[in-house]
């Protein structure tokens, strides 16, 4: 059990779970006020995204090239890693969203939470652990501003605010989450 403790420490998993309640409260706390509307998934999305924000901190270790020499198999941890936060970060939304008005369904918070949770660990892949929060935050902006979904190709660039019985944002969902998730636990996070 002792290296799970040193993994959790390494990767600083209490601070990112604590940055995820903290986000996720502070988000949802501020879009109370109903302003965007029932249905609307712009801010459930948000609070998705900052959640997978703050759990790529523990994404990039303290030196890479200890993680590469180590004589442990990595690769199962890092899947476990990424799977476990994009768990934390759908259930926290789902967990606060009990005590108030309910703004997203639990087939939209699974799919978004799995998702972005991949799009972090492609981020961290391609460039680093400290990087890892840029695919996630770019591609929220850019949905928030895109013309409406009428295209397939607009479908998938605006996966993350679709309803979840939208098949190309459910295949879009499932395709970051398998490509993320196997490039992290394989190759680790960028130097």
């Amino acid at each position: 059990m002792r290296w799970l403790t040193l993994y959790v420490r390494s990767r600083q998993v209490p601070a990112s779970l604590a940055a995820v309640v903290i986000s996720t409260v502070v988000v949802w706390a501020l879009a109370r006020d109903g302003s965007g509307g029932p249905g609307d998934p712009r801010i459930p999305a948000l609070v998705i995204v900052a959640g997978a924000t703050a759990a790529s901190i523990g994404l990039g270790g303290q030196d890479v090239a200890l993680d590469r020499t180590a004589a442990i198999r990595w690769v199962p941890r890092r899947a476990a890693h990424v799977l476990f936060f994009g768990a934390v970060v759908g259930t926290v939304l789902l967990t606060v969203q009990t005590t108030g008005e309910s703004m997203a369904t639990t087939a939209f918070v699974v799919r978004d939470s799995a998702g972005l949770m991949g799009l972090v660990a492609l981020g961290a892949a391609l460039s680093g652990g400290q990087y890892a929060w840029t695919l996630p935050f770019a591609w929220l902006a850019f949905s928030f501003f895109a013309p409406p979904p009428t295209s397939a190709p607009m479908q998938v660039a605006t996966w993350m605010l679709l309803p979840p019985s939208t098949a190309a944002g459910t295949w879009t969902a499932l395709v970051l989450t398998v490509a993320g998730t196997t490039a992290y636990a394989v190759a680790g996070p960028r130097r």
